[in-house]
């Protein structure tokens, strides 16, 4: 009735599958804090539950002989013991309680325990295998010590239904944890992957502007060799004529440094190696792009306040048209039928500010971001941190969506 057989492929089971994730047969384990008080909890109980067992043996009708009792007790000690390994070889431990609680009323709780410990870190053939074996050793038991009490087939049918639930209960916890990893797993997938596009929106954000230098730069280095070549070939030019032209040499080539200086600092390889050569636009291009957003249907209310808008550099004309560029497109793509307002103010003392406020739309909650990507404001952010600015959008006070951003003062050029 005790199945011999099984315990030799049980154990052998479990030493092939030590090795797995479930443990490792060859390394120590070491048992964490709440891990030593779990363990220490298990021992008590195990040790305490099966001395009342020993004990209501005892007071029964035919109470065992002081012989059987103390063995039944110094071998039910062992297996409360063998509880200490279950973590390392959970299959072995569950086997050798088994087979002491043919006869030994002492081990019954921990016969439990170690079938429990199976179920949570072994697969389900396992379980079944060491499930069957101490359905076995059970029958052995109440054939041995029978209750004379209790009829057998119900006392047969208590320990069948105790072992399936005590089964059941470990293969909860076990699909519970594999839930838990399975999902922890995923949520850092998920974090590494928008972190992925976050980098690869700075990057694709930091090639569009370097190749966006390149024509700035370009410009400035043809006008640099023009006014240049002049002075060679006409070196009998009038003394006014030349210090015009070495003074606008020197602009240039000091334009030209500083563009060459923000080109290294977002320069990244694109890998096809071609240049953009369409134009790119400028601060005077504003207005165009807000009549093209009225024409698309975006109704925009523009308030433009800039004294002299050849003064602004082109680098930082070029940024606030994009911000303005970026924030009606959002309010087209997330708030479409309100009403953008656009405001741009320069001060030569406190720099550039560009404001783009629209409504809520109906239905939105204002407690969450609004949906999409968001890789085009974390595109603005890297622009406008390159050319020495800030940016900062979310919910007002007032249910309305902000995006402000500031550029410093263009610096006065200097006299040739």
């Amino acid at each position: 009735m005790d199945h011999p057989s099984l315990v030799p492929a049980l154990l052998l089971a479990d030493s092939l599958s030590a090795g797995g994730s479930d443990g490792d047969a060859r390394r120590p384990v070491r048992r964490s804090v709440r891990d030593w008080i779990v363990d220490v909890t298990v021992f008590l109980a195990a040790v305490g539950l099966g001395l009342l067992l020993l004990l209501e043996s005892t007071v029964r009708p035919d109470p065992p002989s002081d012989g059987l009792l103390a063995t039944d007790l110094l071998v039910g000690a062992v297996g409360c013991l063998l509880l200490w390994a279950r973590r390392r070889r959970p299959v072995a431990v569950a086997v050798g309680t088994a087979l002491i609680g043919a006869f030994s009323a002492t081990a019954g709780v921990a016969v439990l325990i170690a079938l429990f410990t199976v179920a949570v870190h072994r697969t389900w053939r396992t379980v079944l295998l060491v499930a069957a074996l101490n359905i076995a050793t059970f029958l052995v038991y109440d054939h041995l010590r029978p209750d004379p009490e209790m009829p057998g087939p119900l006392t047969i049918a208590l320990g069948v239904v105790l072992t399936a639930a005590v089964v059941a209960w470990g293969m909860f916890v076990r699909a519970r944890r594999q839930l838990v990893v399975s999902l922890r797993d995923r949520a850092v997938r998920a974090e590494t992957e928008q972190r992925l596009r976050v980098d690869q929106a700075r990057q694709l954000e930091r090639t569009r502007i370097a190749r966006e230098m390149h024509d700035v730069l370009a410009h400035r280095l043809s006008l640099l060799s023009m006014h240049a070549g002049a002075l060679e070939y006409r070196p009998d030019a009038a003394p006014e004529e030349v210090a015009r032209a070495a003074g606008v040499i020197r602009a240039s080539a000091r334009g030209a440094l500083e563009d060459l200086r923000e080109v290294i600092g977002v320069l990244r390889d694109t890998g096809d190696g071609v240049l953009s050569d369409r134009p790119q636009p400028t601060l005077a291009d504003l207005a165009d792009l807000v009549e093209e957003s009225r024409a698309a249907g975006l109704r925009v209310r523009m308030a433009y306040r800039v004294p002299d808008v050849a003064a602004v550099p082109t680098v930082t004309g070029r940024t606030v048209y994009r911000v303005v560029q970026e924030a009606l497109t959002n309010v087209r793509k997330h708030a479409g039928g309100t009403v953008a307002r656009v405001r741009v103010t320069a001060d030569p003392g406190a720099g550039i500010e560009v404001e783009v406020t629209n409504p809520a739309p109906l239905g939105a909650d204002l407690g969450t971001p609004l949906p999409g990507s968001g890789t085009g404001l974390v595109g603005l952010v890297e622009r406008v941190g390159l050319a020495g600015g800030t940016l900062e959008h979310g919910w007002t006070a007032d249910g309305e969506f902000r995006l402000r951003a500031w550029l410093p003062s263009p610096q006065p050029a200097a006299e040739a």
